[in-house]
């Protein structure tokens, strides 16, 4: 026995001195051209694969709303502009560059196929040491991972089509009003309203992703690049000084849940109204209008201020303070009944 353990030992020895000389002296290639010794990919892959697999979120963690075909609209914008240079698109061929890279990043329609939400989920938020797979630039936001997942699972039955459809056919960046709709009108429930949103209010968001105060994947990678100019003249063409028109109030309304939660309140939820009014016009900059926003985005925004994930703003602890005894059902009623004015 004791021979063994002296054999096992010395050839331990043996191995990590044969390591250190390949390291040491430079005999491994590293050249992205050879790429890698025979076993070694073998062992890189199932590494990954197992690595994943081991720290995916449960699958009861997949939000309800997956299949929604906004979120797939917003997940697949995103990534024709931040992912489809190595990954392509449904019925598009991957650039020579992500071609020549090794390892080599999957189409988009073949790596979909290896992989269930919630580790497609956990790769796009961690991202891959080694392989050219950034991590999410924003960990507070799941919702937009999430959002990209929904894009990925519809990818499975997407033709080029279906894709050109989705995001256009421009090969460049999309625009503002891929997302955000002609003049700043979203009807993507997902992505707000500009409309409705003073220049003033817009130019500030847009300066806070740029400087990285507000937090967003998706929007840091538009905004990163902006000359203040830019900045300004996005705010000045898509906001208003006017904001969303109201209707009446109706006696009906006023008992709704909606109604009493955003002008009256609880005894621990201050009334929205009392910083957006219930019939407000986007003429402050710190109180955005409320009245027609989009409902996913104001579910998003509101939980995200309840749970201390959102830090921007003049007024940003009064805000967080506002919304940290909101519910789940107490926000959703109030982004479907915002929604609907």
């Amino acid at each position: 026995m004791k021979r063994v353990l002296l054999t096992i030992v010395a050839l331990g020895v043996l191995a990590g001195l044969a390591g250190a000389t390949v390291v040491g002296f430079g005999l491994y290639n590293v050249s992205a051209r050879q790429g890698h010794w025979q076993g070694v990919t073998w062992v890189l892959h199932t590494t990954y694969k197992q690595s994943v697999r081991l720290r995916s979120p449960a699958a009861s963690e997949i939000p309800d709303d997956l299949a929604d075909p906004d979120r797939v609209a917003l997940g697949a914008l995103h990534f024709k502009d931040a992912c489809s240079f190595c990954h392509a698109v449904p019925g598009q061929e991957q650039t020579a560059t992500a071609q020549s890279l090794n390892p080599g990043p999957p189409h988009v329609v073949e790596a979909v196929s290896r992989w269930e939400p919630q580790q497609m989920f956990w790769i796009v938020r961690e991202g891959v040491k080694m392989s050219g797979m950034p991590y999410w630039p924003a960990r507070e936001r799941d919702d937009e991972v999430w959002s990209v997942v929904a894009y990925l699972e519809a990818v499975r039955d997407l033709t080029a089509q279906d894709q050109a459809a989705l995001t256009g056919t421009n090969p460049g960046p999309a625009s503002c009003s891929a997302c955000h709709g002609e003049n700043g009108r979203s009807t993507n429930s997902y992505v707000p309203r500009l409309d409705i949103l003073t220049p003033e209010y817009i130019g500030e968001a847009l300066e806070h992703y740029r400087n990285g105060t507000r937090r967003s994947g998706i929007m840091q990678q538009v905004a990163l690049g902006m000359e203040d100019e830019t900045i300004d003249r996005l705010a000045g063409r898509f906001g208003t000084d006017v904001g969303a028109t109201r209707l009446e109030t109706s006696p009906q309304d006023k008992e709704t849940a909606g109604y009493v939660l955003a002008n009256q309140g609880t005894k621990d939820v201050p009334a929205c109204s009392s910083c957006h009014g219930s019939n407000r016009t986007a003429d402050a900059p710190i109180s955005p209008a409320l009245a027609g926003q989009s409902r996913g985005f104001l579910i998003t925004q509101l939980k995200l201020w309840r749970d201390g994930k959102r830090n921007d703003g003049k007024r940003a602890e009064q805000m967080r303070k506002a919304a940290q005894d909101l519910t789940d059902e107490q926000i959703k009623i109030l982004a479907e009944w915002y929604a609907g004015q």
